[in-house]
Formats: structure tokens, sequence, C-alpha cells
């Protein structure tokens, strides 16, 4: 029998805060921006797919891909499906695509899940996920480091390791994707007051699921050491406060004998837009300002 994977998650606690965060309506804008994004790149791809779904996607995300839809499912409806991707009830062969945004970050078997996507694609099917990683938070996470070494003489779990896009790379390749390519979009969002940050944390049901957390009330002391912190690694000249979000986008193709042969290892570096045929948008430190963007939060 396997070994079952390291437990890092509550599972259970993460979509009872989903499900709540749902019905708070909050602000969701990194999720509709990865959504978008995701759009976007999938906007100048050669071919439609005939049986698609949306994994776990939220209304707001699902209604950012709406528009584009049609130019590459030729199917009238992609269902939205709220699941446990850890074990998905599909059978094998069953889509074209698969689409996820922001919710396998969170899933304690990613390789078991991987593998099971695959395998619910049909030959030559496409995945497509957007999931937070690399430095997402490190800032809170330092904050919280610093000031409960001060205040309670450890460290407990306070935010969610994030795997970087070179390990997720790897990943797709070991569950049997095909021309596996990964991406990475960093986004800083400068905030007015740290309280908008939680609840922008809220809005997506991205507080503190891990297993190992502290079960009591934060202290007083240890909260304001942490602001403290945070203000002065953190702070800019006009009082906001920086914080980063990572979203790793991934695509991986079904295998099939029509696909090209993969590169040599080592003979060329994969991305996301040359497998797709977009044109990609460079990762950098912050994504630019645009209409309606908000990278500056009240």
């Amino acid at each position: 029998m396997a070994d079952r994977p390291p437990q890092i998650f509550d599972r259970k606690l993460y979509a009872e805060r989903r499900k709540r965060a749902l019905a708070r309506n909050g602000d969701v804008f990194l999720a509709v921006e990865a959504a978008a994004l995701m759009a976007e790149r999938l906007s100048g791809i050669k071919r439609t797919f005939e049986t698609a779904l949306a994994l776990n996607i939220r209304p707001e995300c699902f209604e950012a891909l709406r528009p584009h839809a049609d130019k590459w499912i030729a199917a009238p409806n992609m269902p939205s499906l709220t699941l446990d991707e850890e074990a998905l009830p599909f059978a094998e062969g069953s889509f074209n695509l698969i689409v996820s945004i922001l919710s396998l970050h969170a899933v304690n078997d990613l390789p078991g899940t991987l593998i099971q996507i695959r395998r619910a694609l049909k030959p030559d099917g496409l995945f497509l996920a957007a999931l937070f990683g690399g430095e997402t938070l490190h800032e809170l996470r330092a904050a919280f480091a610093a000031a409960e070494g001060e205040t309670m003489g450890g460290v407990s779990p306070r935010v969610a390791p994030f795997a970087d896009v070179r390990d997720m790379g790897s990943l797709l390749q070991r569950a049997g994707f095909a021309l596996p390519v990964t991406d990475v979009e960093r986004t800083i969002v400068r905030y007015r007051r740290f309280e908008t940050l939680i609840e922008d944390l809220r809005a997506l049901g991205e507080t503190n699921m891990l297993i190992e957390r502290l079960k009591r009330p934060l202290r007083r002391d240890t909260l304001a050491a942490m602001l403290s912190h945070y203000q002065r690694e953190n702070g800019n000249t006009d009082g906001r406060l920086n914080a980063t979000f990572d979203v790793v986008y991934l695509a991986g193709w079904a295998p099939h004998e029509s696909q090209q042969k993969p590169l040599r290892p080592g003979s060329a570096r994969a991305r996301l837009a040359d497998a797709l045929g977009t044109k990609e948008i460079p990762a950098g430190d912050a994504v630019p300002p645009r209409p309606g963007d908000p990278s500056h939060k009240h």
C-alpha cells in the first residue's frame, strides 16, 4: 500500500471557508484577474474542445471566462462543478478540456490529483490551471515568524507553503502530461490598511487552513508585533503595505500520437505562450497598473 501523502491542509475546513466566502460576496480581484489572464492566453489557441469542465471555479471567474469560451469550446455549456480534487468522480477519457483556477495549491496530494485530471482527459485533451505559488504572501509569513519569535519564543504555521514554478513543471511530467509548461505572474498589491489584505484573503477562502495551525486566538502582543514588523519591512513612503501574490499557470496535454515530440532536455526552455500559440505576458516584480487594476487597495 502506498504511503499517504503528508497532510498539510485541512481540506474540510478549506471547503467550508470557500463556501462561506461565496456567500460573503467579497472582492476576489485576484481570482478574476487569473481567469482573465487565462482567457487571454487561450484566445489564440487553434482548436476547439467538445467537452470541457471548469473545476472548482468561482462564479466570478466563470463569468470572466464565459465571453471567450465560445471561441474554444464547441459544446454549448461548460459545467462548473465543486468537487474534492483529491477524489474526482470522472471516468477515464471524459473531457477534452479541464480548467482550474486558484484551488489546487491547497491540495495535499497534488501529484495524485494531477494524475486523476490527466486520466479524466481524452487523448490530446488539455489541462489548464492557475494556482498560488512561489513567494505568495512571503511578507505575511516573515512578519508572523518574527512576531511569534519575539512574543512566544517559537513559530507556528500561519501561511501555507507554496510550490515553486519549477516544481510544478516536474509534477506535470510525473503525472504523465505531454508537453508540460509553466509560467508565473507576480502581482504586488499595495494596501492602505492591513485589514483589507485579511478581508481579501477571507473573500477567497484563503485564511489559515493548515492542519498544524494554532487553534487558540491570536495574542494581542503578537498581533501588535506582527503589524509593526510588517509595516517596517514592507511599508512604502506613502504608508501603503506591499503584499506579493505569485500565480503559477500550468498547461499540459493528455498524450496522443499526433503531438510533437518533446524538446531534448536542456535544449530550450518551454513557455506557456509557445505551447498555446499566444503572446507571452512576461512575469515581473509587479503587474503594471491598468484601468480598473486593483494593485492599489483602499
